[in-house]
């Protein structure tokens, strides 16, 4: 469980960074692609935080069968948010 709240922690951090730079970018440009990648960025930093939020407070009633999805999906979600951003930058 801890790998699946560290890396759904990274995935906010990284996401409070994609939004910065959306956000930056609608404000210059004010283009409607990137008004819809702040939105995006918006929900999916909410997912996160909720993710984290639901796995502290509910980890014990999540089976040990469970534990390996919850942290592979995290994982995959980090490393596809990190190449985001770097194609971002």
């Amino acid at each position: 469980m801890f790998v699946a709240i560290l890396f759904s922690g990274l995935n906010a951090a990284l996401l409070i960074a994609l939004l910065y730079f959306y956000v930056r970018i609608a404000l210059r440009s004010r283009a409607s692609h990137s008004i819809g990648l702040t939105f995006f960025a918006l929900l999916l930093l909410a997912n996160s935080l909720l993710t984290v939020f639901a796995y502290l407070t509910m980890a014990p009633f999540f089976g040990r069968e469970a534990l390996p999805f919850l942290s592979t999906v995290s994982v995959l979600e980090f490393f596809g948010l990190a190449v985001l951003l770097k194609i971002t930058l």
